[in-house]
């Protein structure tokens, strides 16, 4: 599923970033590439020890767990620990690629499925020229450039890229999220669930047919939730 999240972060929260980005530490980008993809990756980002990484990743770690919609979307069982990158002059694209299915968890110690990959712009699109996500599904693929605070969620299968980026600078964060629920197609189901019980209380507010709805929801992510 490809599902833009609006406003992940505030106005507030993507200034600060850029703030403390002014001065990063930045190095080269292959350091989180499997093998195939650190052939197309050409692109800078932070160390996880430095200060900005450190802040950056756990404000977005935060805002993931206060996004009703992030968290009905992805139903996170771990999440990598964000990193940031920049993508501009000797540095601007990162070819087409899929990403590793599990990567190790430096933060954490711990192995992540990457079932979820998820791009924070930190730059607004008028900032730079090109940098496009481009997400390739079975129909065609995919542009995707949306204001800084804002994020999008792909499936970590996907076939993508960032364009090459001839004007000024793309700043972004990435990670990975590894769902309760391992099917992409059983989580998009339980998605649209979700998001019709929570029109049809808007609607008509909490009655027996809602609560039993609800029910349902809950076994389907009962039955499906696992390792």
């Amino acid at each position: 599923m490809l599902l833009q999240i609006p406003d992940l972060l505030t106005t507030e929260q993507v200034a600060h970033a850029r703030r403390l980005l002014a001065d990063a530490p930045w190095q080269h980008g292959s350091e989180t590439a499997g093998r195939q993809a650190a052939v197309a990756k050409n692109n800078l980002q932070l160390p996880l020890d430095c200060e900005a990484a450190r802040t950056i990743s756990r404000a977005v770690v935060e805002a993931v767990e206060r996004s009703a919609l992030m968290l009905t979307a992805t139903l996170p069982r771990r999440i990598y620990a964000p990193r940031v990158n920049r993508y501009g002059g000797d540095w601007p694209n990162y070819g087409e690629h899929v990403d590793n299915a599990v990567r190790f968890d430096p933060e954490t110690g711990e192995q992540v499925r990457t079932d979820i990959s998820c791009t924070v712009f930190l730059s607004d699109p008028v900032e730079y020229d090109g940098g496009e996500l481009q997400v390739r599904d079975t129909f065609a693929a995919h542009g995707i450039k949306l204001p800084a605070g804002h994020a999008v969620i792909y499936p970590g299968t996907s076939v993508h890229q960032v364009t090459a980026v001839t004007r000024g600078c793309r700043l972004a964060c990435f990670f990975w999220i590894e769902s309760l629920v391992r099917s992409a197609e059983q989580r998009r189901l339980l998605f649209d669930f979700d998001m019709a019980l929570m029109h049809l209380r808007e609607a008509h507010g909490e009655d027996t047919h809602t609560v039993a709805l609800s029910g349902t929801y809950h076994n389907l992510l009962r039955m499906w939730a696992g390792h």
